[in-house]
């Protein structure tokens, strides 16, 4: 069998990988756009699959293609939603602006596909083409902005489980860690006492409001263009196509969606990426924040705070021996680093666009739906790896909340700020405690000293006696 078949677009022939789906427009973009070896999200590929799919089952209803051109092309597209005929999506992720390259990718795989069914031979297009029939009363203009928020919402739905299995771990952590007291830190320096529970249940906290900023930076990403053909103003489709493909991509997709008021504004705008994409910002540096705190509170053994111990999950040293490092820490941090980066690549695209189009969109999308991925990934792996196998040093955390010169604040209300401020100077000076030099100073009872330095009533609030 020849390596190769012959296919002809506006520009002329052009040779094909002879089993290969994907017809001319997608062998040019091949050649046109050799830049990273990054190949579409399965979540735009899905997505793209499900307008498809719509689209096609619509304008077979409305009559405007055949019941058996319909029917192959929706089976086609519930192929590729399966699973198969991915290794055929073989645009790079930067490619033509606004998509068009992986568009036509999706509408010859398609095509081809659904003439396989019909028996045709590849590249024929006979009785199924990309263009007249899959493509039917679509452009990539309202197809690829379409897609993009679906595959955004797709791909957000395996991470909020993660989130809610993160948060959950933190706060099962709060829970076991109640009563650990150590000592807290403000600019790195000694600060009152807290609870490694306190700690723990903040950090669960931080994670539900990062989740819930994501759910609401994704509202947007609802409403869609589909219909909007070129330029928004819906030419080529039939009256009844716009609310009939978005209601079947809804049941198809399983999540809810709906007609943008103003197609052209959904074709203009891209403004709900840019903010979803924020939102996943604000988690990653949640995220790096409390990971650098891990960090922190393992550090150590000897020569460090060395307060909690997380996993030791590999070797951390070719050359020091028993060297542990905290690796899903450090790896957490890294991720949010790329996953600010992207968001500054999807607020630049996202105002790059002109007039009826925002030709950016490649870059959007795959930033984003990176963006997710990874923080989907790496989060899993934090908590069920890591989070979930913490461990205290009680002994360690004890000597530190009652090590803390800053037990001094808590004689403010007795005492006055200026006295506890000199008796901070000295315990700092002679290296004694706070609680031994105000037993000496006679500043107060004993029962006053069991009462209010003890570390464990700094932790919440409490009435003074007078």
């Amino acid at each position: 069998m020849p390596d190769k078949r012959t296919e002809t677009d506006s520009l002329g022939q052009i040779e094909v990988p002879a089993e290969a789906l994907y017809g001319a427009q997608t062998t040019r973009a091949v050649g046109n756009f050799p830049i990273s070896g990054l190949r579409a999200s399965v979540f735009l590929i899905r997505a793209l699959a499900m307008v498809k799919l719509a689209a096609a089952a619509a304008n077979r209803e409305l009559g405007l293609i055949t019941e058996e051109q319909g029917g192959v092309i929706v089976r086609a597209a519930q192929e590729v939603l399966d699973g198969k005929h991915h290794e055929h999506f073989v645009v790079d992720v930067f490619q033509a602006g606004a998509g068009v390259s992986l568009h036509m990718n999706t509408n010859e795989v398609l095509a081809n596909r659904a003439g396989q069914l019909l028996g045709e031979a590849l590249g024929s297009y006979k009785k199924v083409h990309p263009n007249d029939h899959v493509n039917y009363g679509q452009s990539t203009n309202d197809v690829f902005p379409t897609a993009m928020r679906l595959s955004a919402l797709l791909a957000l739905e395996e991470l909020y489980p993660v989130l809610n299995a993160l948060a959950g771990s933190f706060a099962a952590k709060a829970e076991e860690f109640r009563d650990v007291l150590k000592a807290g830190r403000t600019h790195m320096q000694d600060a009152v006492p807290i609870t490694l529970g306190q700690e723990f249940a903040a950090y669960a906290a931080a994670v539900r409001e990062a989740e819930a900023a994501i759910r609401r930076g994704s509202v947007g990403l609802r409403a869609l263009g589909l219909g909007g053909s070129a330029v928004g103003t819906g030419l080529n489709t039939h009256p009844e196509y716009r609310q009939k493909a978005v209601a079947k991509l809804a049941r198809i997709a399983g999540l809810e969606l709906h007609p943008a008021y103003d197609l052209r504004y959904a074709m203009q705008s891209c403004a709900c990426m840019a903010e979803v994409s924020g939102a996943l910002r604000g988690l990653a540096l949640e995220m790096v924040r409390i990971s650098n705190d891990l960090r922190l509170l393992s550090s150590g053994p000897n020569t460090g705070f060395n307060e909690i111990h997380l996993p030791s999950l590999q070797p951390g040293s070719s050359i020091m021996p028993g060297k542990v490092n905290p690796v899903l820490a450090e790896l957490t941090a890294m991720v949010g680093f790329q996953v600010v980066g992207n968001d500054a690549a999807v607020a630049m695209a996202v105002q790059a666009g002109q007039l009826e189009l925002n030709v950016m969109m490649p870059a959007m999308a795959h930033n984003t739906l990176q963006s997710i991925t990874i923080l989907t990934n790496t989060l899993r792996e934090l908590d069920v790896h890591c989070v979930r196998g913490i461990t205290v040093n009680r002994e360690r955390a004890a000597f530190y909340a009652g090590s803390t010169i800053a037990l001094a604040t808590a004689l403010n209300p007795y005492i006055g700020y200026a006295k506890a401020a000199a008796l901070v100077k000295e315990s700092v000076a002679s290296g004694r405690s706070i609680v031994e030099l105000a037993r000496e100073q006679k500043l107060l009872s004993e029962e006053q000293i069991a009462e209010i330095l003890d570390p464990k009533n700094m932790t919440e609030p409490r009435a003074r006696k007078a």
